[in-house]
């Protein structure tokens, strides 16, 4: 499979993750959800508009011609800046004003599998701009943050809304 195709596949998954969650979780309704249940749909649009505009620098810098020969070093170099882009934006969870009782309800496997495998392919992102220059590094990352976004969107699904317990 050619580069430019895997990342428009990408970029279709990750528009229709968006997009489903838009339909599935009505915006009216969004403003009456718990912190909890807050971070759960920004992880989920996080993680699917940011592969999104991955695979679209991608796709742009693949019409070049011809393409550079630093593509996926700017591919790397571009996504490890959006990733601690986001990190940043996103504030310490502990400031949300979670309780105790919202804390426990976290699935700390799914957790801390994801920022596992998360933190494992952002520091691919690192090497790929320093070193490497391959395809597959940039692609992984993408994979990960759909998959990270497809899991919670079964979880916003299949759960029943969290009803927070108080401040």
């Amino acid at each position: 499979m050619q580069p430019s195709e895997a990342l428009g596949i990408a970029a279709q998954v990750a528009v229709t993750l968006a997009g489903f969650a838009g339909i599935v979780f009505r915006p009216d309704s969004v403003h009456r959800w718990s912190p909890l249940d807050k971070l759960r749909l920004q992880l989920l649009l996080t993680n699917s508009a940011l592969p999104l505009a991955e695979s679209l620098f991608g796709m742009l810098l693949l019409t070049f011609d011809p393409p550079p020969a630093s593509i996926w070093r700017w591919c790397s170099g571009v996504s490890f800046s959006a990733q601690v882009l986001a990190f940043v934006y996103m504030r310490n969870p502990r400031r949300r004003s979670f309780t105790r009782a919202d804390m426990q309800t976290v699935n700390k496997f799914l957790f801390y599998g994801i920022g596992s495998i998360s933190t494992a392919a952002v520091a691919l992102q690192a090497i790929n701009f320093a070193v490497w220059n391959h395809f597959w590094p940039f692609f992984a990352l993408i994979i990960v943050q759909i998959l990270a976004a497809l899991a919670q969107f079964v979880r916003m699904v299949l759960l029943a809304p969290h009803e927070s317990s108080g401040p």
